[in-house]
This record gives structure tokens, C-alpha cells and sequence, in this order.
């Protein structure tokens, strides 16, 4: 993976240990709140790091109210 930023190193890191608990559904709203960001700065990174992840596959999966991700180890 390319040099990446630390918002979007804490973002892989909070998909990684939330998968490896055996979650796999996220909304930005939700991981923003856990990592003190702003569900616009974490939607905004999702689709680049779902082409730049190693190790987790994210893949845009439904839309309400707002966007659902869902995430598998790779």
C-alpha cells in the first residue's frame, strides 16, 4: 500500500480490529464517532481505501438514510 495518511491508517486500523471481533457492516457516522472525525472525512476515504487495502475488502453495500460498508478480512 502506498504511503498513506494517519486519518486513514486509524480508519484501517479500526476496520481491522472490528472485523477480526466479527463485525462487518459499518456506517461512517459510526466509525467517525469512534475515531473523532466527521462522517464526510471518513465516506470520502473509503472507496480510495477500499482500492489501496491489503487485508480488509470494503465494498459500498447498501444505501439508506446513509451509506453502509461492508468489510471482510482479505
Amino acid at each position: 500500500m502506498a504511503e498513506i495518511s494517519e486519518e486513514d491508517r486509524r480508519i484501517l486500523e479500526y476496520l481491522r480490529d472490528s472485523v477480526a471481533r466479527g463485525q462487518s457492516y459499518f456506517r461512517s457516522k459510526n466509525i467517525a464517532e469512534h475515531l473523532e472525525l466527521t462522517s464526510k472525512q471518513v465516506g470520502a476515504r473509503l472507496p480510495k481505501l477500499a482500492e489501496e487495502s491489503d487485508d480488509v475488502e470494503i465494498e459500498k453495500w447498501g444505501r439508506a438514510r446513509s451509506t453502509t460498508w461492508r468489510v471482510t478480512k482479505s
